[in-house]
């Protein structure tokens, strides 16, 4: 297998998506099939905190055990009825126009945070960066996706951008209406979902393709990983959460309180799809 090419998209859904993919990949390393040593680990939103401490030498184990710790002082944060309205009505104005749609939701990201609905920049920095093992970018092939708040634009970012990976993290996680736009080179950027909730077609040329997605599906001009891997790989496989793992996820997945539930049921997940994952990695 030294002249096959893996890659490992990880796919956003919250602080329990962080969870969630935390616990399964401990759970698939334990199984025998360990994805942290991916020629390419792709990050979206949740997935750009998994992937930066993948990529960065964090340990399974210790990673998983973090999840486990309970909730502290990290306040709870939720999508409101309104945003969801927001949402739906700038999709409906977009007409499937991918890139009218964000930036309609560029712009009301930038509106949420002027009228005091969010938290401060620094503020969701400092969450971020408590989230990390390290803000130095990472020898190995890291890939971290946001888009441009005013624009519209699909960004990606890695070692090479010069952009610190703190602000790639915290841009790629910046749900809009629920946390600021972050600043990188004097422009806003806002979470990477709203191109896709994985990306995973950023896996293109790659010979094997494991896709951990806590949001599998596609609405209006999102895009789903089904689509997006269809054709991309000779080898692939997409992982979403089962029926355990949705109810331990629950209804609010920035819900702090539903972390440790989600990763114990990442974690047991696991075991269903070991082989089905092995056989893609590896057979």
């Amino acid at each position: 297998m030294s002249d096959q090419r893996t890659a490992l998209v990880l796919g956003g859904g919250g602080i329990t998506g962080i969870a969630w993919e935390i616990g399964l990949l401990a759970g698939l390393a334990e199984a025998g099939t360990d994805l942290s040593g991916a020629d390419l680990v792709v990050g979206t939103s949740a997935g750009s905190v998994v992937g930066a401490q993948l990529t960065g030498g964090a340990e399974l184990e210790a990673m998983y055990g973090r999840q486990l710790e309970p909730p502290a002082q990290e306040k709870v944060a939720r999508m409101t009825r309104s945003n969801l309205a927001q949402y739906a009505w700038a999709m409906v104005r977009s007409r499937r126009n991918d890139v009218e749609f964000r930036r309609r939701i560029g712009a009301l990201a930038l509106a949420a945070e002027k009228a005091g609905l969010t938290p401060s920049e620094q503020q969701r920095l400092d969450v971020i960066g408590s989230r990390l093992v390290s803000t130095r970018w990472p020898e190995r092939k890291l890939v971290i996706t946001a888009v441009d708040a005013e624009t519209g634009e699909f960004r990606t970012f890695d070692r090479d951008s010069g952009v610190p990976l703190l602000q790639a993290v915290a841009a790629s996680c910046a749900v809009p209406g629920v946390y600021p736009p972050v600043t990188i080179d004097g422009r806003r950027y806002v979470d990477g979902g709203m191109r896709s909730a994985a990306n995973a077609d950023l896996a293109q040329g790659y010979d094997r393709l494991v896709v951990l997605a806590p949001i599998p599906r596609g609405i209006g001009p999102l895009a789903s990983v089904d689509a997006q891997v269809t054709g991309l790989v000779s080898r692939v496989t997409v992982v979403s959460p089962d029926a355990d793992s949705r109810t331990a996820i629950g209804r609010n997945v920035l819900d702090p309180a539903a972390r440790a539930p989600s990763a114990t049921a990442g974690r047991a997940q696991a075991a269903t799809v070991a082989a089905r994952i092995a056989d893609v990695w590896t057979g």
